[in-house]
């Protein structure tokens, strides 16, 4: 059968296992250098450079330019939701490329997802959003109910601005490492940028981890309760 859309061609761009690292690392929302990118994927800056070209001539990489520097990002949330799912079935099946070491706890606990927040806490949030009527899930898709809207309005979201948005307000997200859904979309990263914003978490340079403090913890744990 040769009509459709070409699944070869996206499978073989991101099988590479340099490649496949790089999108990965890009996964974290920030934009890369090409040397960056090179160190992430154990090659050559040259080497990375013609695989990061047929990333972007294939419709996963975007690219821009600062000063003497070009930055890398992924094309849009589309494709950190390709990439976040394929981790998800490969970690089903026991494709692991090491074993668990000391960033894995914190990893699990709660990372960023492109823009998003994912990971334990990521799961409890939407749980707790669903089990509050805060958010009805509809099929595989999720809903921001009235009630919702009034409760996140008391904790500083705006709705109606992100209603503004072309993204969808409310998206699933499967999650790599719960197996089970988390929230994205232009809500989930406005909660996200909240608790950045209040210092409840911070982000780290290393890795995708996002780091609640001790305060931060209290107040997340107070306002999302249900263990997933």
């Amino acid at each position: 059968m040769k009509e459709g859309p070409d699944i070869a061609q996206i499978g073989a761009l991101i099988g590479d296992p340099a490649r496949a690292n790089m999108l990965a690392a890009l996964t974290g929302g920030r934009a890369l250098t090409a040397t960056e990118l090179a160190g992430v994927g154990g090659i050559t800056v040259q080497t990375a450079s013609t695989h990061l070209a047929k990333l972007e001539a294939g419709g996963l990489l975007t690219q821009r330019k600062q000063g003497r520097h070009r930055y890398f990002t992924l094309a849009d949330e589309a494709v950190a939701r390709l990439i976040e799912s394929m981790m998800g079935f490969a970690a089903g099946r026991g494709h692991l490329r090491h074993q668990p070491g000391p960033k894995e706890p914190a990893l699990r606990k709660a990372r960023i997802c492109y823009d998003h927040l994912a990971g334990d806490y990521g799961v409890r949030m939407l749980d707790s959003l669903i089990a509050a009527g805060a958010i009805d899930a509809v099929g595989d898709g999720l809903a921001l109910t009235e009630k919702g809207e009034g409760d996140l309005k008391r904790i500083g979201i705006n709705v109606g601005d992100l209603r503004s948005s072309r993204r969808p307000l409310c998206r699933s997200c499967l999650d790599w490492s719960e197996r089970r859904a988390h929230l994205a979309g232009s809500l989930g990263k406005a909660l996200l940028s909240s608790f950045l914003d209040k210092g409840w978490a911070r982000r780290t340079a290393e890795s995708r981890s996002i780091l609640f403090s001790p305060e931060g913890d209290r107040q997340f744990l107070m306002l999302f309760p249900v263990d997933p």
